[in-house]
């Protein structure tokens, strides 16, 4: 008996404290949430239109110093505009010297809290219609573009031990869909690269989130000659990520109603997979 109660006594307590933490490990986030935009600078690029200037007027609203960079000069400096402290940067994402230059002008005039890439290009393309220069743009704005900016803001994040890169991916790079030949692979490689880059900076704390947005209402979708299921405003997204950033989620998904099936299509084998798939598209 009294080694058995040694055994309890000395054991179970230790344990249970370890047991505990594990459990709380399991809840806690996965980024610092991003809760008081007061006097953060936020450098939101490809942000002219749609999701990231929904995005850019949200955190204004809240306090952020907002930075704006596109190619549309002119889109920007209406924003700026009517959005007092705002500060327009215009840029082309696939010039890596002009984004290294735009980078360093920034962090010359203070760190960057939060760097948000929006920049996307989209056409709806099959395998029997291939353009492969545009397979090529889709590669250079929505993926290369990415590369370029981590590669500019990331060591200085990473040598103050602070900061946020997100960027916007897409639900198409969940799995292959009908039409997004050139799209949906390109949403594939940012996805896998935020992941990539959560598992190595997160421990020297940066945060990291890949934001998968559903059907959204932007000029890039404008062009579908589909029905959009569970179509959303770019407001709406934008409360979205907002929402997702103060949770401090790393996977920022919305509509939920929506994506969660999305989610759910992931886990199908591919004969299921491809049967589904076939059977609610039409294609």
């Amino acid at each position: 008996m009294s080694n058995t109660r040694s055994f309890i006594d000395t054991t179970t307590p230790a344990r249970q404290p370890a047991r505990a933490a594990t459990a709380r490990g399991w809840f806690k986030p996965l980024n610092p949430p991003l809760k008081d935009w007061r006097g953060r600078r936020v450098w939101l690029v490809g942000a002219s239109s749609g999701i990231g200037e929904a995005t850019a007027a949200a955190l204004h609203a809240r306090g952020a110093q907002v930075l704006l960079s596109a190619r549309k000069a002119e889109a920007l400096a209406a924003f700026v505009a009517t959005h007092p402290g705002a500060q327009a940067w215009p840029l082309d994402v696939t010039d890596a010297d002009a984004v290294a230059r735009t980078t360093a002008a920034l962090l010359a005039e203070g760190p960057l809290d939060l760097v948000v890439y929006c920049a996307g290009h989209y056409q709806a393309m099959r395998a029997d219609a291939i353009d492969l220069t545009d397979m090529h743009r889709h590669m250079d704005i929505n993926y290369s573009g990415a590369l370029n900016v981590m590669a500019a803001v990331l060591p200085g994040m990473i040598a103050r031990g602070q900061g946020h890169l997100s960027l916007i991916s897409s639900v198409a790079g969940f799995r292959g869909l009908p039409k997004s030949l050139a799209y949906g692979p390109t949403k594939a490689a940012l996805t896998h690269l935020a992941e990539n880059l959560y598992l190595d900076l997160q421990p020297l704390g940066i945060g990291i989130s890949a934001i998968h947005p559903g059907f959204v209402k932007t000029p890039l979708t404008a062009g579908n000659n589909f029905e959009m299921p569970a179509l959303i405003t770019p407001d709406q997204a934008a409360d979205a990520m907002l929402h997702g950033w103060a949770r401090g989620d790393f996977d920022i998904h919305f509509p939920r109603r929506f994506t969660r099936w999305m989610k759910l299509l992931r886990l199908l084998p591919y004969r299921m997979y491809f049967a589904l798939v076939r059977r609610f598209t039409g294609l």
